[in-house]
């Protein structure tokens, strides 16, 4: 399956970021998640060629990126749509609001799983949580003390691991991959690793961790080149490389859609995207981007981003998500405490 398609994106002029009263517009304009990026885009193209409307832009920001443009204000030179691979934060829907933003509504539209990812012409890797943290973390615990991440190989963090450099490539801090990661994996795994007290994410920047932007194909390319890296990023690229590169076992977890369903598999999430409702008399069709995103045909046990690596949500789920978009509920601060 190599489904990941190429949109028309007029990237530099399409998103000037101003606030003010919504204009008139032909077409929705779409930013954020790089994950959620090819299960928006196949939504984008089926909208454009089965309805009425125009197809809409679509750019790959990251999650931070987009939010940050779509809570700048309401105009007709802002999103409509951000897509993101973690929930809005408190402070991000504060933003929105105090520029005017006040109603948006949110959509989950599945699970996905955060993997690291190698090459197959190499071992497959298999990882606890804590061993991932003291790879990637900037300091380690050394004698009751945090100190300069001083592990270059991985077997310098467990001798059962092989000897070869530690080389990661992974998502920039603009990235809702990142912010999970690091709360799925690194916080985590610091509630339980003594010396560090919990909450513990901050990554080494001496080259170990290798930030390499908001495409993750490029990842998965730089993987293909090099067999002792591992990359970072969403179950969707896994899956439509598996014939290239293969996913890290975690806490003893493979990363499979019934794992990541389940929520055995310790490194899932949710994905969404946020709606400005004030943009829906502006903007046409709108409304029904949402609608035909959150339909079964798309998002259900036999829809078509399931084929892209979408795990489905629990049917019920689904329906009672369909709702409160149908219903147009705007997002308050107290749902997210």
């Amino acid at each position: 399956m190599k489904m990941l398609r190429t949109i028309g994106v007029a990237a530099a002029a399409v998103l000037a970021v101003t606030a003010g009263q919504a204009e008139a517009r032909e077409q929705i304009r779409i930013v954020g998640s790089s994950t959620v990026y090819p299960f928006a885009s196949y939504v984008v193209e089926e909208f454009g060629a089965t309805t009425k409307y125009p197809t809409p832009v679509i750019e790959s920001t990251g999650s931070g990126g987009g939010l940050k443009l779509f809570c700048a204000g309401s105009g007709a030179d802002t999103p409509d749509i951000t897509n993101a691979s973690r929930r809005i934060k408190v402070s991000e829907l504060k933003r929105c609001q105090d520029n005017g933003v006040k109603s948006i509504t949110e959509a989950v539209i599945g699970s996905d799983g955060i993997v690291l990812a190698n090459s197959v012409d190499a071992p497959q890797f298999k990882l606890t949580r804590e061993q991932i943290t003291l790879a990637v973390a900037a300091q380690v615990p050394e004698n009751g003390e945090l100190v300069k991440n001083p592990h270059k190989h991985w077997d310098d963090i467990d001798a059962s691991l092989p000897h070869e450099e530690i080389l990661i490539y992974g998502p920039p801090t603009t990235s809702g991959t990142r912010d999970a990661f690091e709360e799925l994996v690194m916080e985590a795994a610091s509630e339980e690793m003594e010396g560090y007290g919990g909450g513990y994410t901050k990554i080494r920047q001496d080259g170990v961790y290798v930030p390499a932007g908001e495409n993750d194909n490029l990842i998965v390319q730089k993987l293909i080149q090099n067999k002792n890296a591992l990359g970072i990023f969403g179950y969707g690229f896994l899956e439509e490389n598996t014939d290239r590169i293969q996913g890290s076992r975690i806490d003893g977890v493979a990363p499979k859609p019934d794992t990541i369903a389940s929520g055995e598999y310790p490194v899932s999430r949710s994905l969404f995207f946020y709606v400005k409702n004030a943009h829906a008399g502006e903007v046409p069709g709108l409304y029904d981007y949402v609608n035909l995103f959150l339909s079964e045909k798309m998002v259900g046990d036999l829809g078509y981003l399931k084929r892209l690596g979408l795990i489905p949500l629990p049917k019920e789920r689904r329906e009672a998500i369909r709702q409160r978009a149908g219903e147009h509920e705007a997002l308050e601060l107290a749902d997210l405490k």
